[in-house]
């Protein structure tokens, strides 16, 4: 697999764009994203999501300077380390996102999610309608980690679109 992938999700996490991921900006997410869907942050789903991704920012750092550079980020990220921290805090902000706590979302909350999560573009739609393989107008959790797990990993996914890249697999009718 290229670097692309992890590239594109490294900079999207490197919000201000200086070459690291702060603490900062990798928390800023999570008030994001339950800012999006209206949660107040005493929340407790807002407090468990904030908790997952200070355990996966202290993973990422791996020398414990408070700043994540592309080659730390770049050891660190893969199978292992998406099913051992990852998929919790990715897990906590669609918990977010799931303000019914029905265990799926509809397209305007996917795109809400992916939109506050620092994710947008016209990519966001088509990722929807790739991981909603049942036409049903809704996607469940599972789908949406497997779908990140999957482009983190391997670079290939449905959501590939939400991450403005050409490597989503073709969808089935």
């Amino acid at each position: 697999m290229t670097d692309s992938p992890r590239h594109r999700i490294f900079e999207m996490l490197d919000a201000d764009g200086d070459g690291a991921i702060s603490h900062d900006e990798y928390l800023a997410r999570v008030d994001r994203v339950a800012s999006a869907v209206g949660r107040d942050a005493g929340h407790p789903v807002v407090a468990a999501s904030r908790a997952a991704h200070e355990a996966v920012f202290r993973d990422m750092d791996a020398d414990g300077d408070g700043r994540v550079r592309f080659e730390e980020y770049r050891s660190w990220v893969g199978h292992e380390a998406f099913e051992r921290s990852c998929r919790p805090a990715l897990g906590s902000l669609f918990d977010l996102a799931d303000t019914d706590a029905d265990g799926y979302l509809d397209r305007a909350g996917f795109i809400r999610l992916r939109t506050a999560a620092g994710n947008a573009g016209a990519g966001a739609g088509a990722a929807f309608d790739a991981l909603d393989t049942d036409r049903d107008g809704l996607i469940d959790r599972d789908a949406y980690l497997t779908g990140i797990r999957d482009f983190v990993t391997t670079g290939s996914s449905p959501m590939a679109a939400a991450y403005g890249t050409a490597s989503a697999p073709a969808t089935r009718s």
